[in-house]
């Protein structure tokens, strides 16, 4: 049995057992149509913001998963800038961020233009503005010419986890790989991102960002399932959570012969779990929406408009005065009499479990 299984005689003709996940895909698929419905029957507003802040999402833990930590505000910015969503005192943004948006917005808003060389090129360039990866400078918007190995550990003890395909392969294997990509096969879209992102990651062909570019290819095939450029759900959320999982999988997968079942089922698995957070999520909007909708004749001030929403925006600890105060950055009186005037509207009621200090719940939601 071959090492990696880019050496493998079978190469790149992957197998897989669907009945091992075509319940599990057919739950996602009903979950997707789901989502879509409940997100239609909210409002352009509030889709408006849930698209932001799930495209805000996808940038800043993609880049996690890699160890960069982005600026959510600053990314948020930027997407919204892209997006033409007024979201007021926008934040400033570096360069390092615009790039990391341009490629996620590219794979997500533009889906159904085909992925090109071109393209992979400048979502690479996107990446890597100053032509350099931290200190070290990198052949950016083209394919690498040196040996690739994934390594841990102390310098003189690293641990060579992956050695990918050869750079003078690098090439003709992705020639190959884009060639796949543009053919119209009777496979749902779901398994084609998963296969994409796994081939993807196999080769390596860049000095850096593989990880990043094969999210977006990923994301890019979920938005042609879906056949919407409006994204709920962020894969590259669920998958930091599962790091260590989504790191051991690859792991494992590399060196089969040829075999990638474990890998689908694992990604569908990811996309399961995040839509089923997004679903959550959802819920709670609605909710949010309906209430705004009953209380659109209630005398409400910009303190308490601004703490309710914060409730419904799964607010930490207890609703307490000193915290309603400390947060609306009004005397601790004026936080009383705000909160007095919401009990007495039937909208806040005191939580009697709450302890020496009275703590407030809404009373829709108790």
């Amino acid at each position: 049995m071959a090492k990696y299984i880019y050496q493998s005689p079978s190469w790149p003709n992957f197998t897989w057992k669907d009945a091992e996940f075509n319940a599990l895909l057919g739950e996602v698929r009903l979950i997707q149509g789901k989502i879509s419905g409940q997100m239609n029957a909210i409002g352009f507003q509030s889709r408006q913001d849930a698209k932001l802040n799930c495209l805000t999402l996808d940038v800043v833990k993609s880049s996690e998963i890699e160890g960069e930590r982005l600026n959510y505000d600053h990314v948020r910015s930027s997407v919204a800038i892209r997006l033409g969503i007024d979201v007021g005192g926008l934040a400033a943004v570096d360069r390092n961020v615009e790039g990391v948006v341009d490629m996620v917005l590219d794979a997500t808003q533009n889906f159904e233009s085909p992925i090109s060389q071109e393209r992979l090129f400048g979502w690479h360039a996107a990446l890597f503005p100053t032509g350099y990866s931290g200190m070290y400078k990198i052949d950016v918007g083209r394919y690498r010419n040196g040996e690739m190995q994934i390594v841990s550990g102390a310098l003189g003890r690293e641990k060579v986890h992956y050695v990918a395909v050869e750079a003078a392969r690098v090439q003709q294997e992705m020639d190959i790989f884009l060639d796949w990509l543009h053919r119209d096969l009777p496979m749902d879209p779901v398994i084609k991102a998963a296969i994409a992102h796994f081939w993807f990651i196999i080769i390596h062909p860049f000095d850096d960002g593989n990880g990043r570019i094969a999210r977006a290819i990923s994301d890019l095939f979920l938005a042609r399932a879906e056949k919407s450029s409006e994204r709920f759900y962020s894969m590259s959320s669920q998958m930091l959570v599962q790091k260590k999982n989504y790191y051991a999988i690859l792991q494992k997968v590399q060196h089969s012969d040829g075999d990638i079942t474990d890998w689908i089922h694992w990604f569908l698995q990811c996309v399961h779990k995040a839509l089923l957070d997004t679903a959550a999520q959802i819920s709670t909007l609605m909710l949010k929406v309906d209430f705004w909708e009953r209380m659109d004749k209630t005398p409400i001030n910009e303190r308490q408009r601004f703490m309710l929403n914060k409730l419904f925006d799964r607010f930490e600890g207890k609703l307490i005065t000193s915290k309603w105060a400390k947060m609306t950055k009004c005397s601790h009186d004026t936080a009383l009499r705000d909160i007095k005037d919401l009990v007495e509207k039937g909208i806040l009621q005191d939580d009697l479990a709450g302890g020496r200090s009275t703590n407030y719940v809404l009373l829709s939601t108790k």
